[in-house]
């Protein structure tokens, strides 16, 4: 078990000692139901051009594809928003490796849903040193096939949990990427892609390091 994982499985037991059976098994429902839509076949492949983007950081600057790439290549990683444990720990272990993911000539970048005063206050949390970028309305996650609807049996739980959707993607649409990443070369060809329904399964970030 890589490192992230191990940090993932130790938050789900203290998530199963926090929440309800009920909970888990609504999420664990909502996961199930994703998986018949066959997202991760029919969303973007490795070979295919990576669609151009221009999105705000979480100081309102429009940051472009075509910038970075001037740099060398891109790790795009979706993530769900800063409402979303897992997410946090992904990221939280991505900015711990980004001296060996600058030193493979790679820019990383985080996208999500999000208001970019949601993303700022994140960025400050946890001293990321890489953007944070919204995808308003999943945009650019739609033309990748990666956005997904909540449906509506789980909102009343996300609810519950204090996770408004329309407050933090400033939209009444309910629509979330599938937590994603992707690595895009000099070229703007898509090389490595990581793409998972179920939220609580993240990257193997040494494996993704390695593909660099």
């Amino acid at each position: 078990m890589n490192t992230l994982a191990r940090q993932i499985d130790q938050l789900n037991k203290e998530l199963l000692s926090q929440l309800s059976q009920e909970v888990f098994e609504v999420f664990g429902q909502s996961i199930e139901e994703l998986k018949t839509k066959n997202i991760e076949e029919n969303s973007i492949k490795i070979g295919e051009l990576m669609p151009e983007f221009s999105l705000i950081n979480a100081y309102g600057k429009k940051i472009s594809s075509t910038d970075i790439l001037k740099k060398g290549k891109i790790i795009l990683a979706f993530y769900r928003g800063s409402w979303c444990p897992y997410c946090n720990l992904e990221l939280k272990f991505l900015q711990d490796n980004i001296s060996k993911i600058k030193g493979k000539k790679s820019v990383l970048v985080a996208i999500s849903p999000q208001s970019p005063d949601y993303s700022l206050t994140m960025v400050e949390k946890n001293n990321l040193e890489f953007e944070v970028l919204t995808d308003h309305n999943n945009d650019f996650a739609k033309k990748l096939g990666i956005v997904f609807q909540l449906q509506d049996f789980v909102l009343p739980y996300y609810q519950n949990l204090g996770i408004d959707l329309s407050v933090f993607n400033k939209n009444n649409e309910n629509t979330l990427p599938v937590p994603a990443v992707f690595v895009v070369d000099e070229n703007g060809k898509v090389v490595y892609k990581f793409l998972d329904v179920n939220y609580m399964n993240r990257i193997n970030v040494e494996e993704l390091i390695q593909a660099l």
